[in-house]
């Protein structure tokens, strides 16, 4: 039987990332970075000399478009999706490049860069769970305010990967999964996991814990003065709040190792700081539990910062009266995308239609 090779492609905001893999276990990757002058370009105009790249990657290992089986890119903020693995049509690529999405961001070019490589291959591209996924109750959306709902924008991709692993490992069906899931990155997701599908989640850029950049849920009227009090714009008050906040207004830096060193060099407001975001965390996850009666079968740590053995401890203590807890460290997202695309090829998922 001939191999199966895909191609990943996940573009972040300075580099993009790329790996080949051959029946399901990765043979070649590599971080590509862009200079300065790329990362300025509006996002569809970094199309070209980020594809160079990739197809340069893709020559130094010795591997053509026609060789490939599949290729798979990271998904954007597009429209609310179900979770799952979708085929990139002529709907989405129109979507991307008439802005018709959630929010201009660079994952919007996964699909673009996948599309061209297996335009070129005769073969089909796939992005699958992107940050839109919206799977939430009704009851979930309203905010207490009719101007204001609640939207469902988290870290879908390694949520869904991590619980599929737990579900595997378990030898159950992911549609029969009640969870409460903690990605722990440069943002925060919780979410509550009802029969598989994510019913509820803090955005987090609107709401939840606090992160190592992000203010989280904030005081509503304390907020309003705020963007009132002449000190920030609209663009500065934004980025202040996702990009600014948290550990880093706090503290001054979001590293977690360096905290922890602060921490046991005596930093009194380093070791607050740690325990109420500790603390937040703790109560969204109880919150979530909630969402789902309570009947919830595990709690999952996962993403970059579950990598701290000492700050998954923290939440063990206070969590694992709710639930068993099962911790996979790292955001893997280059794993997932693989996964998602070798599942489709496989016939082991099916794959969905982007409208």
């Amino acid at each position: 039987m001939a191999e199966k090779i895909v191609l990943v492609i996940n573009p972040g905001s300075a580099s993009t990332k790329v790996a080949l893999y051959k029946d399901g276990a990765e043979v070649s990757a590599k971080t590509l970075y862009h200079d300065e002058g790329v990362v300025k370009l509006p996002t569809v105009e970094q199309l070209k000399p980020r594809m160079e790249m990739v197809r340069d990657f893709m020559d130094d290992v010795g591997v053509s478009p026609s060789e490939l089986t599949a290729v798979i890119g990271r998904g954007g903020p597009f429209k609310p999706l179900e979770g799952g693995t979708y085929e990139v049509n002529d709907a989405l690529i129109k979507d991307i490049r008439e802005g018709n999405v959630a929010a201009d961001h660079i994952s919007n070019l996964g699909s673009l860069m996948a599309d061209e490589i297996a335009r070129e291959a005769g073969i089909k591209a796939y992005f699958a769970d992107p940050v839109s996924v919206d799977e939430l109750i009704d009851e979930a959306r309203l905010s207490g305010i009719p101007e204001v709902p609640r939207k469902s924008l988290l870290h879908a991709l390694n949520i869904r990967a991590v619980s599929k692993r737990y579900c595997e490992e378990k030898g159950i069906d992911m549609s029969s999964l009640n969870a409460v899931v903690i990605h722990l990155g440069s943002g925060i997701s919780v979410c509550a996991i009802r029969g598989g599908r994510i019913i509820d989640v803090n955005n987090a850029n609107d709401g939840g814990p606090f992160s190592p950049e992000r203010a989280g849920g904030l005081p509503t009227t304390g907020l309003i003065k705020l963007a009132f009090s002449g000190e920030y714009d609209l663009k500065g008050l934004l980025k202040y709040v996702t990009k600014s906040a948290g550990f880093k207004a706090y503290l001054g830096t979001g590293d977690l190792k360096e905290i922890m060193g602060r921490i046991d060099g005596g930093d009194s407001k380093a070791e607050l700081v740690l325990r109420a975001f500790v603390y937040q965390v703790v109560k969204e996850a109880g919150a979530m539990s909630a969402v789902v009666d309570g009947e919830q079968e595990v709690i999952i740590i996962t993403g970059g910062m579950a990598k701290s053995e000492r700050l998954v401890d923290m939440l063990r203590e206070r969590l694992n009266w709710l639930a068993p807890i099962m911790v996979y460290a790292g955001e893997g997202e280059m794993e997932a995308l693989a996964d998602a695309v070798f599942r489709v090829i496989s016939g082991k998922e099916e794959v969905k239609v982007y409208q």
